[in-house]
């Protein structure tokens, strides 16, 4: 009898091994659900797209204003969608440009959630019309608080 009983302790140790291992797996699934699939628009604006600075007007001043400000409005032009990005001057370049000529390019990034998705936008812009290319990259929490803090200084 006491054979059974030892027999019985090994399975149910096993089972409650087994139901540890099925919660691991699941706290694990949670995880990578909270990793969610990006939202429909924000997945289509990850490719490059044509994109324009045409916001408060389409000019390479208007545009030199906004960027004094940090903060600047990307239009990708295929969806009509606008975007109010936060600059991240850590990794914006103006070296090639010439805002009172409108000659040269700027290359903008900055931090906005989109359809609660937080999300980098990347946009090189040529300043004779405004127009260029751009796309989004999904950033984490962390990359997001710190992209998004660098207005602050």
């Amino acid at each position: 009898m006491k054979k059974q009983e030892s027999k019985s302790k090994d399975v149910t140790k096993t089972d409650s091994e087994k139901k540890t291992q099925n919660k691991k797996a699941t706290s694990s699934k949670e995880v990578n659900s909270q990793e969610k699939k990006l939202n429909e628009l924000v997945e289509r604006l990850t490719k490059k797209h044509d994109v324009e600075c045409a916001r408060p007007e389409k000019t390479a001043i208007a545009l030199k204003e906004c960027i004094d400000r940090d903060y600047v409005h990307v239009m990708f032009k295929k969806t009509g969608t606008e975007l109010g990005i936060q600059l991240d001057r850590r990794f914006c370049k103006f070296e090639e440009a010439d805002f009172e000529n409108a000659k040269g390019k700027v290359y903008l990034v900055g931090g906005l959630t989109l359809n609660y998705d937080k999300v980098r936008c990347i946009a090189e812009v040529d300043l004779s019309t405004c127009e260029g290319n751009g796309y989004l990259e999904p950033v984490n929490d962390d990359e997001y608080k710190v992209m998004m803090a660098q207005s602050d200084k």
